[in-house]
């Protein structure tokens, strides 16, 4: 098979679980090539991720390697057997990849943990709202892409609503409920909007309240994806320049100590819902 040459983050994450295997087993990839019976410089194509790796061999590879963790296992060769297109794939070519390696991240999940200073959490976002952040995009997005990205976004969102849904823990400033994106009708909306998906038994939602004073992440958007396995679990954060994913260990524990902070500071779910209420009257 060719090398690949354009690489989802899943794919890059599968490369990189292999490489952890193998260099945790003291394994040389000149001994892994032997073993997997190809050449040494595909060990390092698919350890980066542009090159695939088969379910035999895999199995191989962690079997020789110690690795014991049947779990863990079976999640790395799902990884590597998914490669059936996912509905993120009909905008590959149309939008950034790193939109689509979110949506793949999200649909994924089994869990998820997010926290928002500035933008509600684009997964409760209604239309109305999404469009009026496209819209102050920097340079301006055309309007051909603004549609496709609330296209995007709103598919998304389904990851909520389907059979099976992740727990969804959100936690979101009092900065974002009062901002005015939109103007107040769409404002409005969107707290009435936060209110109603609040009441899913697969989403908690709280508020940090300005009166909690400092918190961790203040300026961030933070997603925490869980993972089959914690092992598996990565988190993502906006940037200007596109999400960034990380999921080495202290950076996975870093994340969760600041989410359990911030959710320490906020209110619980009631209060919250009864503060989103308080800010929608005062408009």
């Amino acid at each position: 098979m060719a090398s690949r040459t354009v690489l989802t983050e899943r794919q890059k994450r599968l490369g990189g679980e292999l490489r952890r295997m193998r260099t945790s087993a003291d394994m040389s990839a000149e001994y892994a090539a032997g073993l997997l019976g190809v050449d040494r410089g595909k060990i390092s194509n698919m350890e980066s991720g542009s090159r695939s790796i088969s379910a035999e061999r895999l199995r191989t590879l962690a079997c020789n390697c110690g690795c014991t963790d049947e779990r863990y296992l079976e999640a790395l060769v799902a990884m590597a057997e998914s490669d059936a297109k996912g509905w993120w794939d009909h905008y590959r070519g149309k939008l950034p990849q790193g939109l689509l390696d979110i949506a793949e991240l999200e649909a994924s999940a089994i869990g998820m943990r997010v926290a928002n200073t500035v933008h509600i959490p684009g997964l409760l976002q209604t239309s109305d709202h999404a469009l009026s952040v496209f819209r102050v995009a920097v340079p301006l997005l055309p309007d051909h892409e603004v549609g496709l990205r609330l296209a995007h976004r709103a598919e998304r969102q389904q990851v909520l609503d389907r059979q099976d849904p992740p727990t969804f823990r959100a936690v979101v400033h009092e900065a974002a409920l009062r901002m005015r994106f939109g103007g107040d009708n769409v404002v409005r909306a969107q707290l009435a909007h936060l209110i109603d998906v609040a009441e899913r038994p697969n989403v908690t939602l709280r508020v940090i309240p300005f009166e909690a004073g400092a918190f961790p992440g203040a300026g961030q958007s933070v997603l925490y994806a869980e993972g089959p396995v914690p092992l598996l679990d990565t988190v993502q954060i906006d940037s200007s320049h596109g999400p960034t994913f990380m999921w080495a260990e202290n950076q996975l524990a870093k994340y969760r100590a600041q989410l359990d902070w911030s959710e320490h500071l906020a209110l619980p779910p009631e209060q919250s819902r009864d503060f989103i209420h308080k800010i929608a009257r005062q408009l």
